[in-house]
């Protein structure tokens, strides 16, 4: 079975970085969709960035900032954030689907299968 763990959250300062990693177990990560997802209190699960064969998503309020990467051998996803923002706190989520998606399916929650059980992202000022 298909099981994803993130871990990389933390506390930082604005202006910050951290990277976040996502480690597939039950399948290879090439086989898969992945994209990054993130939940403020009392909010939606919003699209943050996402990675399907050659196509990329990232939100606006993330891009220049934001990368998606991944590491074949180590089956691992990463999102790295630079220039960290106070409101880009929030628990992070890493996700996968073994559906092909468009861009726009790429964005939504219900395109994906599978979810890691979240990372905690601080940002302070």
């Amino acid at each position: 079975q298909v099981q994803l763990v993130e871990a990389g959250g933390g506390l930082v300062q604005a202006g910050g970085s951290l990277r976040l990693s996502c480690v597939v177990s039950g399948s290879t990560v090439s086989s898969y969709a992945m994209g990054w997802f993130r939940q403020a209190p009392g909010e939606g699960r919003e699209g943050v960035a996402a990675w399907s064969g050659i196509r990329m998503y990232y939100a606006d309020s993330v891009k220049g900032r934001f990368t998606i990467s991944r590491d074949n051998a180590k089956n691992t996803v990463y999102l790295q954030m630079n220039d960290l923002k106070p409101e880009d706190t929030a628990v992070y989520y890493c996700a996968a689907s073994a559906r092909g998606l468009s861009i726009g399916a790429m964005v939504q929650p219900s395109s994906y299968e599978y979810w890691g059980q979240g990372t905690q992202v601080t940002v302070s000022s």
